[in-house]
């Protein structure tokens, strides 16, 4: 064999379930790739198997035999192989499952079993049986924080630019609708439509009209029915469907009838404009308002910040921790478990993207190990509330009683324990715990700080996303 000697390594194993003691061998060909062998022995299956063969011979409604009179010899003809199957089956299930925990294997994929080898089993005569199972192990590795490069985090400062850009939105979508009486470029203006026979009340908001044509619009009077050929008008064929509403392709000259002409006007920097955005007495000044909009701006940019960093510092770890993994395992995995979805071919151009996302998978839960971060459900549950909240607005933090708490609190424990949707609950879990092992990752990584504006940041940003 080349010199490469078979690792064989045998262990019992008691199944937590029962009182069976699975004898099972572990086969290392090489660090990544290695076959495990159980044997069943007649012991194993056989008093489970009896008890079932009973239960079907109570319960057995066969023609020519009363109820719980069938021979059993004639239950065990016609049941006995696919129970004798099924018995074994749950018997393996349990033990491997139980022999890779107690052994703390690192594997990858799932356990394949050898279908050649058990094509040959003759369930007819055989009273012992061996199954063997291919398994794709990942090799030692370590996270050693002081050997990975620094990553960057970045202070981001907003500029004037950027408070007044916010400020002029905000006053914007606060601003009471008014109804002047010409159009302005940004209104949305309200009519009928009429070509021939066909009538149509609608709107037409300004940001469908091409900018060539918007002098057919700004300046008019309400009242006033104008005449144009929709083609030369609106920007695409989608902006004439929802302006007119009508399905059928509209084309050629139509007239629209002017009714009404709405626009938001922006909002005053007053008092009551400064309670509504940041809540009663807040700020009692266009300054103090200003000061607290630009914290908000730049709080936000930090928590993208915090984002970029943990990005950085997945990269960096993957970057720099080696793991090798099992190749031609993970792609024979592969083709079995999408079932035909995807030809070799594809799974291979695939598998650096499949290896990448095992090997961070892998560091992540090295870390957790090896900083014991554990779930606890009130996290969990707390983590629900915050989405609960996020989802109301700012109705979640609002209420002077505790009846809003009590139903985000309903909300939040009914969503983690809906069973029609019992994958709720790990999504949860498994944000907790990514969370908490970031922060490990973060707390251990040397981090060069660096002060930027908002533009350089934006540029960072975007070449990441590129």
């Amino acid at each position: 064999m080349n010199g490469n000697k078979i690792r064989r390594i045998t262990h019992p194993v008691r199944n937590q379930k029962s009182e069976i003691k699975m004898n099972i061998s572990l086969e290392k060909s090489t660090n990544v790739n290695a076959r495990l062998v159980v044997s069943v022995v007649e012991a194993d299956y056989k008093p489970q198997l009896d008890k079932t063969l009973k239960d079907y011979r109570k319960r057995a409604s066969i023609k020519g035999f009363r109820p719980g009179m069938v021979p059993a010899q004639l239950i065990q003809k016609m049941y006995g192989k696919a129970l004798l199957v099924d018995e074994i089956n749950k018997i393996l299930g349990d033990s491997v499952q139980e022999y890779i925990r107690e052994n703390k294997l690192s594997i990858v994929g799932d356990p394949m079993p050898a279908r050649e080898e058990q094509d040959r089993i003759d369930w007819d005569n055989q009273k012992d049986f061996d199954f063997a199972y291919n398994i794709g192990l990942s090799g030692d590795f370590t996270v050693d924080f002081d050997k990975i490069p620094a990553v960057k985090s970045y202070d981001i400062k907003a500029g004037e630019a950027e408070l007044n850009d916010t400020i002029e939105r905000i006053t914007k979508n606060a601003g009471e609708q008014i109804h002047p009486e010409t159009i302005a470029d940004g209104d949305m203006v309200f009519g009928t439509f009429t070509q021939g026979e066909w009538t149509s009340k609608s709107a037409i908001p300004m940001k469908a009209i091409k900018e060539e044509a918007k002098g057919t619009f700004v300046g008019v009077a309400n009242g006033t029915t104008l005449t144009f050929d929709v083609q030369e008008v609106f920007v695409d064929e989608k902006s004439i469907e929802l302006a007119t509403g009508n399905k059928d392709g509209l084309i050629g000259e139509v007239t629209f009838a002017i009714e009404d002409i709405t626009r938001t006007g922006d909002a005053e920097l007053n008092q009551a404009f400064f309670d509504k955005i940041l809540g009663e007495g807040k700020v009692s000044s266009e300054a103090e308002f200003r000061a607290e909009v630009l914290s908000i701006i730049e709080g936000n940019y930090k928590r993208e910040s915090e984002y970029l960093l943990k990005i950085d510092a997945e990269k960096a770890l993957l970057d720099n921790i080696s793991i090798e993994l099992p190749d031609d395992f993970l792609k024979e995995w592969l083709l079995v478990i999408n079932e035909g979805k995807f030809t070799a071919e594809q799974i291979e151009a695939d598998l650096e993207n499949v290896k990448k996302d095992l090997r961070w998978t892998l560091i992540k839960n090295k870390i957790a190990t090896d900083s014991d971060i554990k779930v606890e459900y009130p996290e969990v549950l707390e983590r629900t509330k915050t989405m609960i909240r996020g989802q109301f607005g700012m109705m979640g933090g609002m209420g002077n009683d505790n009846s809003m708490d009590e139903m985000i609190d309903k909300i939040a424990t009914g969503y983690l324990t809906d069973k029609n949707k019992q994958d709720n609950f790990m999504k949860m879990f498994n944000e907790v715990y990514a969370d908490k092992v970031s922060d490990v990752i973060v707390a251990n990584m040397k981090i060069e700080a660096k002060t930027i504006d908002v533009e350089e940041f934006k540029t960072i940003a975007d070449s990441l996303s590129a």
